[in-house]
């Protein structure tokens, strides 16, 4: 379950990942020109077969915004929505670069994902306006019964997710469980953090 600005980076991170796994492919090839070598960020690759992920997106106020720019469905949900039960049509959704053959990631792996479970959940400059405990604690604890993964976007490093809310911190450098007050493992870019959750109620 994406946002806007996510879902765009996220699109444009697995189009360059596929192209990568295909120049790969391809540098063997006596034909083809290769150019010098400069450095750069390591790419992810991806082959081309490799299904596309089904994306969901929810927006109570950009959810147009959001359709105009992405060219994907986007539903008007609010927090508190999302809290009582409610989420975006899990009907598939490809994206614009997939071909109308080309399976989606739930279609293909019925033995791996579970009925229902979103396996991320990217929350974008949103979760620290929720300033009630009470209603922060329902809402995490709802998407914690749904979704496996949480990744949070914030100016600063509230909210404050707290023990027995349905989560556990993850540090993105061991990859591993750590204390929710621990800072090491989460990721600060121009004065953005990221921090990552893992779901208890999810296995």
């Amino acid at each position: 379950m994406f946002s806007g600005e996510v879902t765009i980076a996220f699109m444009e991170w697995w189009t360059l990942s596929k192209s990568a796994y295909i120049a790969t492919q391809s540098a063997g090839d006596p034909e083809r020109k290769v150019l010098p070598s400069r450095k750069t960020l390591p790419v992810s690759q991806i082959p081309p077969n490799t299904p596309t992920p089904e994306i969901l997106a929810a927006d109570p106020y950009t959810s147009e915004a959001f359709e105009i720019r992405t060219k994907l469905k986007c539903a008007p949900l609010s927090f508190r929505d999302i809290a009582e039960g409610g989420l975006p049509s899990r009907k598939p959704i490809r994206d614009p670069e997939s071909s109308a053959t080309e399976p989606t990631l739930t279609e293909t792996s019925e033995t791996t994902l579970q009925p229902g479970i979103i396996e991320m959940t990217f929350c974008s400059f949103a979760l620290h306006l929720v300033e009630n405990p009470s209603e922060l604690f329902a809402l995490l604890w709802e998407l914690s019964t749904k979704c496996r993964w949480l990744i949070v976007l914030a100016p600063h490093k509230k909210p404050e997710i707290k023990d027995g809310w349905g989560w556990t911190k993850w540090d993105a450098n061991t990859w591993s469980e750590c204390p929710m007050t621990q800072s090491d493992g989460e990721f600060l870019q121009d004065r953005v953090h990221c921090r990552i959750y893992r779901s208890l109620n999810c296995a």
